[in-house]
């Protein structure tokens, strides 16, 4: 019989969690869209590479916890899971509170909303959202993997 290995999972849905939210960030983020959007202001553009680089360390950080031998390894993979929530926690928070500071899901000369495969919640779909809301299925995944 194929012995199923639980922390293994969580492991690798930790590592695509991770990646999302590190190397996702340098992929969506530093380019002509964000970082180097000449319409942005330049301190908007510093806070934005400081946190994309932030998130990156922060990400190598988690891949440590993740992989890494050593002693307690399922509370370093707790670690890892909770970091994750709290950088989606974070995401979700700034998204829901975008009314009180004037914010926006995306811009005119940025990332645009996609047509909808099925159009059930929306005709048109963020992709910031759309990404993210699928890391959270990963993250919650992960989760379930570990408390089994």
């Amino acid at each position: 019989m194929f012995a199923f290995d639980h922390l293994l999972v969580a492991r690798v849905l930790l590592t695509l969690m991770t990646l999302g939210w590190s190397l996702g960030t340098i992929l969506a983020d530093f380019n002509k869209t964000h970082a180097t959007n000449p319409q942005w202001t330049p301190h908007a553009r510093f806070h934005l590479v400081w946190q994309i680089s932030s998130y990156v360390g922060f990400g190598l950080l988690n891949l440590a916890l993740i992989w890494c031998p050593g002693p307690l390894g399922f509370e370093r993979l707790c670690l890892a899971a909770l970091i994750g929530v709290i950088v989606y926690a974070a995401f979700f928070a700034a998204l829901f509170a975008m009314p009180v500071y004037g914010g926006g899901a995306y811009d005119s000369n940025g990332y645009e909303p996609f047509d909808a495969p099925v159009p059930v919640i929306a005709r048109k779909w963020d992709v910031n959202i759309t990404v993210f809301s699928i890391q959270l299925v990963i993250l919650a995944s992960s989760i379930v993997a570990l408390t089994r």
